[in-house]
């Protein structure tokens, strides 16, 4: 069942309704509170907009990259398994 929480990013409170633990939106705010301080600490005097939007850009490259690097364990782990398979239907 989803749960409204208040949150606070950049300045600007909001309402949002998840079904995550209350742990998990703290940490999901504190994340997106911290890659926007980095665009801020790196970018100073930048509108409020393009600094969401360029931590949204972070936010997503860094997704992406955790992903391909997910689809290559994945597919090492598929592999190793098949081979397993093969020398234990071999060794029969």
């Amino acid at each position: 069942m989803k749960k409204s929480y208040k949150i606070r990013i950049l300045g600007q409170e909001l309402s949002v309704l998840s079904e995550a633990e209350d742990e998990q939106v703290a940490n999901v705010v504190q994340f997106v509170n911290k890659k926007i301080e980095e665009v801020l600490q790196a970018r100073d005097g930048l509108k409020t907009l393009n600094v969401a939007i360029l931590a949204a850009l972070n936010i997503s490259e860094e997704l992406l990259k955790l992903k391909g690097i997910n689809r290559e364990l994945c597919d090492q782990l598929e592999s190793r398994a098949e081979k397993l398979i093969q020398l234990i239907e071999d060794a029969n």
